[in-house]
């Protein structure tokens, strides 16, 4: 595991934590492949208004287990954010079109789940399941600096 591999930060003016979980995944205007199940499981992380939130997007460059991933991103002291991931792919919606990328989460269960933005033919789309499989090499995953105490 390293933390020298790519990384890409983009500033979303706002995310809106006080949208439901279906309203921030309508806002994208992607065709969805959802488990409504699944998209109620997604944590806000908060409420109201948050401005200005960098967002971190990482690459690994390999593949990697959700167990492996989690690591990883606390290794590089981020938290995956689904909000902030949803809102930056909201805000720029071409930049998954090159840059593949997605936030996994652990439902109240323990069970694994993700939030994926990509493009298909001439389709973009976010696929929000529940999946305990690995990670390809060529994604992206996104979150926000933890905050020091």
């Amino acid at each position: 595991m390293s933390t020298s591999t790519p990384s890409i930060t983009i500033t979303v003016k706002q995310v809106n934590r006080s949208l439901s979980s279906q309203e921030m995944i309508n806002a994208t205007e992607r065709v969805q492949y959802t488990d409504k199940s699944v998209v109620a499981s997604i944590p806000s992380q908060g409420e109201g208004v948050e401005e200005d939130v960098p967002v971190e997007f990482f690459k690994l460059g390999y593949g990697s287990s959700p167990d492996e991933l989690a690591q990883e991103y606390e290794e590089r002291g981020i938290t995956p954010d689904p909000y902030a991931v949803c809102q930056a792919n909201t805000d720029d919606p071409a930049f998954a079109d090159s840059h593949p990328n997605a936030v996994q989460w652990r439902d109240a269960n323990g069970n694994l789940c993700y939030a994926a933005f990509g493009r298909d033919g001439g389709e973009r789309h976010v696929s929000v399941r529940r999946d305990g499989d690995d990670w390809g090499d060529g994604w992206w995953f996104g979150g926000v600096r933890k905050l020091s105490a």
